[in-house]
């Protein structure tokens, strides 16, 4: 049976896509978590290319492995779909060539990985474009039509701009978690150093034998090392002012 084309309305209102692009910048310098700015960029990016679904795939560097970290769907079978290797499906592919992709029929595209829950969802065509920083992929954003729809390079190019802003918050977010947990990592280094001094001055204990005494206490009584540093601190600092 033909497929007849789509009647779906053209990206030629400039004023939505500037604006559209502008709350998507406005987020990489927002105080909202990640999660509710990707969710704000699927919601944003489905009503500029008027879609029937979007949806945001980050990479974990570790597995190598795309999943689905925000869409606008409602469909739990569509959110809790597994993650994708790298080079496994459509998406995968994307990432991996690290170049956009257009599939006019999913249905007959045998690389696709969920064509059941694609029948389902009412899903036709997808516009599927890479995440990338610095031309480092962290991800995939892709767009989908309930009716066959051939992507013009224009709409390409628009999904490709939301998909770059995207990245940036992405990479940016990253960046200041990488930082924190350095931050912590020295704070704690110093925390317990200062704690191995106190016990090897009080106790007339080596370096090395302060060290396990703290590390033993912390894992005798389930906390971090860091908390029984604080705490041999904190002892120390109020015997002093009692003294």
């Amino acid at each position: 049976m033909a497929i007849k084309e789509s009647s779906d309305k053209k990206l030629d209102n400039a004023g939505d896509i500037i604006e559209a692009l502008s709350k998507i910048g406005e987020a990489i310098t927002s105080d909202l978590y990640l999660e509710d700015v990707l969710k704000l960029i699927v919601a944003v990016t489905a009503e500029v290319m008027d879609s029937k679904i979007c949806s945001l795939m980050l990479l974990d560097p570790k597995t190598k492995e795309l999943a689905i970290k925000a869409t606008q769907s409602i469909s739990r079978e569509y959110i809790d779909k597994d993650p994708l290797k790298l080079g496994e499906g459509i998406a995968g592919r994307v990432a991996v060539k690290n170049k956009p992709e257009v599939i006019y029929n999913i249905s007959e595209d045998k690389d696709y990985r969920y064509p059941d829950i694609a029948k389902k969802e009412g899903l036709v065509s997808l516009l599927c474009v890479p995440l990338h920083v610095k031309g480092k992929v962290v991800g995939t954003l892709t767009t989908y039509t309930p009716r066959p729809h051939h992507f013009s390079e224009y709409e390409t190019h628009i999904l490709q701009a939301v998909a770059d802003q995207a990245a940036i918050v992405i990479e940016n977010y990253r960046l200041v978690v990488e930082t924190k947990v350095i931050k912590e990592e020295l704070e704690s280094r110093k925390a317990v150093e200062r704690a191995k001094g106190i016990l090897m001055n009080e106790h007339d204990l080596t370096e090395d034998e302060a060290f396990k005494r703290i590390q033993k206490f912390a894992m005798n009584n389930r906390k971090s090392m860091r908390e029984i540093a604080d705490a041999i601190v904190l002892s120390n600092e109020m015997k002093q002012d009692q003294a």
